[in-house]
């Protein structure tokens, strides 16, 4: 296996600078130390580091190019937050450059330091899972390019940040039921990996909490967002001598899964199980019955995220210095449709 070549990200490292600081020493450009010069210039000899000619690219000059990173290589969120990004950055004439990685493979930091070594962007937009990827934002932030992460589970106070409360937004799902009469209320995960999995479990288990009820271990299943990966949970769930008269499901998906395997069992719905999502999506309003859910802003979140990192480098390229942090927090509510009802057994 050949040797891996050093990058910028390498040279930077080892000398205690930044990837600008480095270009701008590859460039011969001014506002660079004598001493940091000196250091830099060794530390490439020593790591015998030969710059590329799209790496002696990355200058102060705008490339008008955005990255948007992302973990999950489909399904409909990805598409309409991709789609929402391109319509505004390219109104604000930037172009949008889509980049899928693999977040948990051990090469992630090699990827995404030659994503940053290889182009000059402006910026990155981050979404779920990669959102939440501390070594992906640490490559981002070394190199001192602005972004934007979409739905995190923490706000960090070196990126912007736009999300819904999913927390508060998963119980005010789960509290519906609560207020028909469930008791007996399970929960499909999404992906373990995810945040959006966590803090919509945290929201269920704060509404149960204020009925004084007690997450039950046997009608809580781990799906993955993804229908497939929800059948299986559902035909456990409804395969319990004491099955649930009501299913929280992460998102819309897992959720159509419910319902299908339900269907199979020739359960009536909703009276004798009642389902609910997450998202919106499309698909919620296509199911029989069509699905109660939580409307997450997508477009809204996607034109957030641009619009935030468009004022960032609007303001870096006329005060020479980024734009403060931006955390918002988009308001969320949910959809009732037809999917709930009280339970036929209590």
């Amino acid at each position: 296996m050949a040797e891996r070549k050093p990058t910028i990200i390498d040279v930077a490292r080892a000398a205690g600078a930044s990837i600008k600081t480095v270009s701008r020493v590859m460039n011969n450009e001014r506002y660079v130390s004598a001493e940091t010069r000196e250091r830099v210039l060794k530390v490439m000899a020593e790591l015998q580091f030969q710059p590329n000619k799209s790496a002696q690219s990355l200058k102060g000059d705008k490339s008008y190019l955005i990255a948007h990173v992302y973990g999950d290589p489909g399904g409909p969120y990805t598409g309409q937050i991709q789609m929402g990004l391109l319509t505004r950055f390219r109104d604000q004439g930037y172009h949008l450059l889509i980049e899928e990685i693999d977040y948990r493979g051990d090469d992630v930091e090699e990827r995404v330091s030659k994503l940053v070594n290889q182009l000059n962007l402006d910026g990155v937009v981050l979404t779920a899972p990669v959102t939440d990827n501390d070594t992906v934002i640490g490559v981002i932030e070394r190199a001192n390019i602005p972004y934007v992460r979409v739905t995190p589970q923490h706000e960090r106070e070196g990126g912007s940040s736009v999300r819904i409360d999913e927390r508060a937004a998963s119980n005010d799902l789960t509290m519906h039921l609560l207020a028909f009469g469930h008791r007996r209320i399970g929960f499909i995960k999404g992906p373990e990996h995810h945040a959006g999995t966590r803090l919509r479990y945290s929201g269920y288990c704060d509404a149960l909490r204020e009925y004084g009820l007690e997450p039950d271990p046997e009608i809580i299943e781990q799906g993955g967002f993804t229908y497939r990966s929800a059948l299986s949970c559902a035909r456990r769930l409804l395969s319990l001598p004491e099955p649930p008269t009501a299913v929280v499901a992460s998102n819309d998906e897992m959720a159509a899964a419910v319902l299908s395997v339900a269907h199979d069992r020739g359960l009536s719905l909703p009276g004798d199980l009642s389902v609910v999502g997450f998202d919106d999506i499309e698909l919620a309003e296509m199911v029989w019955p069509p699905l109660t859910t939580v409307k997450q802003p997508i477009q809204e979140l996607a034109d957030a995220a641009a619009e935030i990192l468009v004022n960032v480098l609007t303001r870096k390229k006329q005060a020479g210095e980024p734009a403060p942090v931006a955390h918002r927090v988009l308001p969320h509510h949910v959809v009732i449709r037809r999917s709930t009802a009280p339970p036929a057994r209590r």
